[in-house]
C-alpha cells in the first residue's frame, strides 16, 4: 500500500479510487521536458560531428556521456530523494539540468568537445534524478492494476516532447550548409575554421532558452502541492521482510531480466534515433539534406507518441507480457526490412519502429517491479540505472558503422537488442513463485 505524506511525518493511505490528476499533470510536464532535451541529442550528433570534425564513434559519445549519467547517478539520486523528498529532489534535478544547459555556452564559444560532453553529463544527471522520482511515483499513485496504463500515458506526453525536440533542434541548430568531401577539401583553412565556429555557436541560443524554461518549471514545481509519497508504511515493510523468502532484489528473475531488457530497449531506441539522419541521407534511401532528414526523427517519435496514447487505453484490457513480446517482434521485422531494402519504404519501415517501441519502456518497467514487495524502490533504481544502455549501444553501432563504412548494416545492432526483448515479453517476465 502506498502512502502520501501530508505534513511532516504524518502519512495518509493512498485511496486507489481517488483522482490524482493534478499530481499526474505536474509529473507529465517533467516527462515532456526531459524527453525534449534527450532527443535534441539526435540533432547534436551530426551537428557536432561537423563543428568538431568527428568520426561516427566520436560523435556517438554524445549519447555515452548523456546516458552514462544514468548509471553513475541513479543510486545517488535515490539517496537524495530519501533525504529531501520528491518535491525538492525534482527541484534539484531541474537545477542540475539548468547548469548543464548553461555549460553549452562556453563549450560553443571555445569549440571544446569535452566541454560539450561534460554539459551533457550534467544534463543527464539532472534527468536521472527526475526519472528516479517520477517513474515509480506514477506507478504507485493510484490503482496498481492500472499502473501500466498511467505510465503509458505519461510516456505519451514524454513522446510529445521527444517529437518536438528534434523538430525544434533541427530548425534552431542545423544550418543546412553541408560540404561533400571534395568541396570541403577545396576550402581554405580559414574558411573551414570559420564554418566550424559558426556551426558550434548555433547551439548557444537554444540551450540558453532551455535554461530559461527550466527556471520556469522549477518555480511551478516549487509553488505546487505535489504530494509526498512512500511505497509502504514502516509496518508494511517489516511485514514483507518477515514474509519474503528472498534476501535480494536480484533473486526475482523477472526483475533481473527486466533490467537487461530496459538496457537493450533504451540502447536500441537511442541508437536508431542517433543515426536516423545519416540513414535518411543515404542516396539509395531518402537522399535528403540534413534538415529534411532531421524531421524523420520527429516522425519516429510521433509514432511512439501515438502508440503510447493507444497503449494507455489498451493495456487495461490486454496482457502486458504478450503485448510487449508482439511489439518487439514487430520491431525486428521492420528493422530487417529497412536494413535489406532501399528507397522510401525502407525509411518508412525505420520510423515505424517508433510505433513498435512506443509502450516498451513503461511495460517492461511495470512488469519488472511487479510483486517484488519491499524491494520496489531498489528495483526501480536498478531499472533507471539500466538506461545506461543508451550510452553503450549507440557507440557500439558507431563502431560497426566505422568498421564497415555501412550505416545501414550497423542497424543490425539494435535488431539484436529486440530479440532479447521478445524473449523477455513472452518468457522472461513471468513471475516465478
Amino acid at each position: 500500500m502506498a502512502t502520501i505524506s501530508t505534513s511532516g511525518s504524518v502519512k495518509a493511505k493512498i485511496d486507489q479510487n481517488e483522482n490524482y490528476t493534478a499530481a499526474l499533470a505536474v509529473l507529465a510536464s517533467l516527462f515532456f521536458i526531459w524527453a525534449l532535451v534527450t532527443n535534441v541529442n539526435d540533432i547534436l550528433i551530426p551537428h557536432l560531428k561537423k563543428a568538431c570534425n568527428l568520426t561516427d564513434f566520436q560523435s556517438s559519445l554524445v549519447q555515452f556521456f548523456f546516458f552514462g549519467a544514468y548509471f553513475i547517478m541513479s543510486i545517488p539520486s535515490a539517496k537524495i530523494l530519501k533525504k529531501v523528498g520528491y518535491k525538492w529532489g525534482i527541484i534539484i534535478g531541474l537545477a542540475l539540468m539548468f547548469a548543464g544547459a548553461l555549460l553549452f555556452i562556453p563549450a560553443a564559444m571555445t569549440r571544446i568537445y569535452s566541454l560539450f560532453l561534460f554539459g551533457l553529463f550534467v544534463l543527464g544527471s539532472g534527468i536521472t534524478l527526475l526519472q528516479v522520482a517520477a517513474n515509480p511515483y506514477v506507478a504507485l499513485l493510484g490503482n496498481p492494476n492500472s499502473a501500466s496504463s498511467r505510465l503509458n500515458f505519461t510516456q505519451a506526453i514524454n513522446s510529445l516532447g521527444a517529437s518536438v525536440g528534434p523538430y525544434l533542434g533541427g530548425l534552431m541548430i542545423l544550418s543546412g550548409i553541408e560540404y561533400t568531401a571534395e568541396s570541403w577539401a577545396a576550402l581554405s583553412e580559414a574558411d573551414k575554421l570559420a564554418y566550424q565556429i559558426s556551426e558550434a555557436r548555433s547551439v548557444i541560443l537554444p540551450y540558453a532558452a532551455l535554461a530559461g524554461v527550466l527556471v520556469l518549471i522549477g518555480l511551478m514545481i516549487y509553488f505546487s502541492n505535489l504530494p509526498e509519497i512512500e511505497s509502504e508504511t514502516e509496518e508494511e515493510v517489516n511485514h514483507h521482510i518477515a514474509n519474503d523468502k528472498n534476501t535480494s532484489a536480484w533473486q526475482y528473475s523477472h526483475l533481473k531480466w527486466g533490467v537487461l531488457a530496459i538496457f537493450l530497449y533504451v540502447g536500441a531506441e537511442v541508437a536508431i534515433g542517433s543515426f536516423l539522419i545519416k540513414f535518411a541521407k543515404l542516396p539509395h534511401i531518402g537522399n535528403l539534406n540534413e534538415i529534411d532528414a532531421s524531421k524523420f526523427i520527429s516522425y519516429y517519435m510521433i509514432f511512439a507518441m501515438v502508440g503510447r496514447f493507444a497503449g494507455a487505453a489498451l493495456l487495461t484490457k490486454i496482457n502486458p507480457r504478450m503485448w510487449l513480446g508482439f511489439n518487439a517482434l514487430a520491431a525486428i521485422l521492420l528493422l530487417a526490412y529497412a536494413i535489406n531494402s532501399s528507397g522510401n519504404w525502407a525509411l518508412y519501415a525505420m520510423i515505424l519502429v517508433g510505433l513498435a517501441n512506443s509502450t516498451m519502456f513503461p511495460t517492461i518497467f511495470t512488469l519488472a517491479i511487479k510483486e517484488i514487495g519491499h524491494f520496489t524502490k531498489t528495483g526501480s533504481s536498478y531499472l533507471i540505472m539500466a538506461i545506461v544502455g543508451g550510452a553503450i549501444i549507440p557507440p557500439l553501432m558507431g563502431l560497426v558503422s566505422d568498421a564497415t563504412s555501412d550505416i545501414q548494416f550497423a542497424f543490425y545492432v539494435p535488431l539484436v537488442c529486440y530479440i532479447f526483448i521478445t524473449y523477455y515479453g513472452f518468457v522472461g517476465s513471468k513471475i516465478k513463485q
